[in-house]
């Protein structure tokens, strides 16, 4: 928009300037054409005065000298001619028998009007031919045509008009000028509520200036900052009630757990017994759930707005993941699946995150590939570096989800096997998502090949 707009105020200013040099430029021009005609008149009414004392004196003397003398002053011709076209004066190398002045001869004594002498520019250089009849009316006794030069002329024009281009040029580059100061007082503003905008579409806080670019513009970025408080706050006092209802009820669960557990031994029907057990199980596990992603929420618009966060030290992937698999894999033999090895790694690969919330990204991704990659099913751990990130990556080789699952997996409350799955709370890749994403990482998940599921966390590396 500020290329587009720019180009049109220069193109408008250009313009303008365009329209005021360049009849200044004509006028200019017809102006010194004016005073040479006039300057040139006067000559030759003064040459046709001594023609026609030289008639009736029948003495050209005194007009033969005076044209001599004015050509050796001024470097320009003089010719008089009589009534029968015989010349009485020639002077500065023009005949009566050139042909334009045998012409211009025959056009005087037929008192036709002279052509109007062409307007001076700087690049004119043909001489101009002035003639007057000596005598009047039917009783014309001669002419007198004088050759004028237009290198001082053109010489004046060509001044004056450089001192109107650079004139010109000078009003041009304060009108670009101008022009990109008001394209910058009115884009900017522009510029920075569409990073605003954006910056509240991606959870972020703006901070829009608001005493840039005109009035209606800064009323605009006002609204903007208030409607950015007003989303920050309200996705805090969001997390806020997530994390107290999670807090406030794990008292109440464990209350009921421990009621539950002393009426154990009088229950006579273990089997509702124990399913009753495994529902306040699962309970508090989605509280321990709903309160880990209020705190990744929590801790990603936090960093997302500027407000800062517990960074920490940045971790080592490689060896969270070996410690991590070490953990797992007595949990990978109890359900048939084999584990492998942490391949070794002689640096340490650094990212930008805490220890313990790239522990808890691990512990959920293995977590579910142990659990639903199935009993003979192989799973592995691994890293890959490039470009400034390092990239965690857990692959099995299970049945894996299908393609319409594969976007629906990281959803809150979605579980494989739909809403009547067993075993699961459908938020361990939903905070593992959150965690990702307040680092500045990003969870996507991919159909492994030949088959099963491969999970990919890309943050960003840290150089040691």
């Amino acid at each position: 928009m500020r290329t587009r707009l720019l180009v049109v105020l220069v193109a408008l200013a250009l313009f303008v300037v365009a329209a005021f040099a360049v009849p200044l430029l004509s006028a200019t021009a017809q102006q010194r054409t004016q005073q040479l005609v006039i300057s040139r008149s006067g000559d030759v009414d003064r040459f046709v005065v001594l023609a026609q004392q030289a008639v009736d004196t029948r003495d050209p003397a005194a007009l033969t000298a005076e044209a001599q003398r004015y050509s050796a002053l001024y470097g320009e011709a003089v010719v008089v001619v009589d009534a029968q076209r015989a010349p009485v004066v020639q002077t500065g190398g023009l005949t009566a028998g050139a042909p334009d002045v045998r012409a211009l001869v025959e056009a005087t004594m037929r008192n036709e009007p002279a052509p109007p002498v062409a307007p001076v520019s700087p690049w004119s250089a043909r001489p101009v031919l002035f003639a007057r009849p000596v005598g009047s009316g039917a009783r014309v006794s001669g002419v007198v045509v004088l050759r004028a030069s237009v290198a001082a002329a053109a010489a004046d024009v060509a001044a004056r008009w450089g001192a109107i281009a650079a004139g010109t040029l000078l009003v041009a580059v304060v009108f670009v000028l101008l022009a990109v100061l008001l394209a910058r007082w009115m884009v900017r503003p522009l510029v920075e509520l569409e990073t605003g905008v954006l910056a509240v579409a991606g959870g972020h806080r703006a901070q829009v200036p608001e005493s840039s670019g005109p009035g209606e513009l800064r009323s605009l970025a006002a609204s903007v900052n208030r409607m950015s408080d007003a989303v920050a706050e309200a996705a805090d006092q969001q997390h806020r009630l997530v994390a107290d209802t999670s807090h406030q009820l794990r008292n109440p669960m464990a209350a009921l757990r421990l009621r539950v557990d002393a009426l154990g031994a009088d229950v006579r029907d273990q089997a509702a017994y124990r399913a009753t057990v495994a529902e306040v199980e699962r309970l508090e596990r989605i509280l321990d759930g709903l309160l880990a992603l209020a705190t990744a929420e929590s801790t990603a618009t936090r960093i997302a707005a500027g407000a800062g966060g517990d960074s920490g030290e940045p971790a080592d992937l490689a060896a969270v993941i070996a410690e991590r698999v070490d953990a797992w894999r007595p949990a990978a033999d109890d359900a048939g699946a084999t584990l492998l090895p942490c391949p070794g790694h002689d640096e340490p690969v650094l990212v930008a995150a805490p220890e313990g919330e790239l522990a808890q990204i691990l512990d959920v991704l293995l977590d579910n590939a142990v659990h639903h990659a199935g009993r003979g099913a192989t799973i592995s751990a691994s890293w890959e570096a490039a470009n400034g990130t390092a990239v965690l990556v857990v692959t099995d080789d299970g049945p894996g989800l299908p393609a319409a699952d594969l976007t629906r997996a990281t959803e809150r409350f979605w579980r494989a096997g739909g809403d009547g799955a067993p075993r699961g709370t459908g938020l361990g890749l939903a905070i593992a998502r959150e965690q990702a994403r307040a680092r500045g990482g990003v969870l996507e998940l991919r159909a492994a090949v030949p088959h099963g599921l491969e999970v990919r966390v890309t943050l960003p590396a840290v150089t040691p």
